[in-house]
């Protein structure tokens, strides 16, 4: 059987994270960092979206093969390794471009990404405030913020915050790991 690659379209915090995560997971062939969500025309700078005033948030876009791991399962580890709970803040990360969002490909990607949210809603203390909308445009981030953690494993923000979330990924997910 063939591949059957798919796109997903998400933001949790800083992209460096969620990059990091989704690269380790079985079935994802590619994740790249980049931009959606915004209110201004033309394709942003990493400086611009930092300024909050573009109305884009910092995503991630993966390539997944669905007859290996499904858009459902995709959508459970992203939303169990950041917190859908704060309202444009990731930790110490601030601003609506740090916003939860799930950005849907389809209506089919749209109505599992509410069932979804409301199946997890009851393991998390506080409301799930995760965005979810459809995908306009994703701008790809510059260059580099690609493989950010694979480059930088060493820089403080890898080792303080991407660290954490990755032992949560293999802690809760480690059958889905590459």
């Amino acid at each position: 059987m063939g591949k059957d690659l798919k796109l997903a379209t998400f933001g949790g915090g800083c992209f460096w994270c969620t990059e990091a995560v989704f690269q380790k997971v079985k079935g994802v062939e590619k994740v790249i960092s980049g931009y959606s969500g915004g209110n201004v025309p033309g394709k942003p700078t990493y400086r611009e979206i930092s300024s909050g005033l573009t109305g884009h948030a910092e995503v991630i876009q993966i390539t997944f093969d669905a007859n290996t791991i499904s858009y459902e399962d995709i959508l459970i580890i992203f939303m169990t390794t950041h917190d859908p709970t704060t309202l444009n803040r990731q930790g110490a990360d601030k601003g609506t471009h740090y916003r939860s969002v799930i950005f849907y490909h389809d209506e089919n990607q749209k109505n599992i990404s509410y069932e979804v949210l409301k199946q997890l809603q009851s393991y998390f203390d506080n409301k799930i405030v995760t965005e979810i909308s459809a995908l306009d445009i994703f701008y790809e981030a510059e260059k580099e913020h690609q493989d950010f953690y694979k480059n930088n494993p060493r820089y403080g923000y890898c080792s303080y915050v991407i660290e954490p979330k990755l032992s949560k990924l293999r802690k809760l997910h480690s059958d889905k790991l590459k």
